[in-house]
């Protein structure tokens, strides 16, 4: 089944905006990289990060994610590499 982009953006913002910037319109995060500049790094697959959400590092909650919403949260991040600006 394709990934659900639509539907891991509202994952995102509910699970992952208090510390990074995971969309156009968001303002502020913490000191975590933005979604779309980790798309844009040489070498990025949305795989990585499914793989990367399913044992996540100790700094990050553990959201007890199903690998199929890991799955959308990862092509999420890939569909952001096509941002011209990130925002400040």
């Amino acid at each position: 089944m394709p990934a659900d982009v639509a539907h891991s953006e509202a994952l995102a913002r509910r699970w992952c905006a208090s510390c990074q910037i995971v969309a156009n319109d968001q303002t502020r995060g913490d000191n975590a990289p933005a979604f779309a500049s980790i798309a844009k790094m040489p070498g990025f697959r949305a795989e990585k990060i499914t793989q990367f959400l399913m044992d996540p590092h100790p700094k990050m909650p553990d959201m007890q994610l199903t690998r199929d919403k890991a799955g959308d949260l990862g092509a999420y991040v890939a569909s952001l590499a096509r941002w011209r600006d990130l925002p400040k």
